[in-house]
């Protein structure tokens, strides 16, 4: 699924447009947030693609929904 990734005072959010949700993101699993997972404040666990660290916010990304069926 599409998931923009964005910087804000409060930390960082993940926005789904499919589902028009936007949560914090609680915790990750990686200190550079990319090729690891991401754990929302709504309980969603999504794995991030590899991408180089110094990448840049905001940015949308394909991530995968730990759980979901294909």
């Amino acid at each position: 699924m599409k998931v923009m990734i964005r910087q804000s005072a409060k930390g960082l959010s993940a926005y789904v447009a499919k589902k028009d949700l936007e949560e914090p993101i609680v915790s990750q699993e990686k200190d550079d947030l990319w090729g690891g997972a991401v754990t929302l404040k709504n309980g969603w666990v999504l794995d991030l693609p590899d991408m180089p660290a110094e990448t840049r916010l905001p940015v949308t990304v394909n991530a995968r929904r730990r759980g979901e069926n294909d």
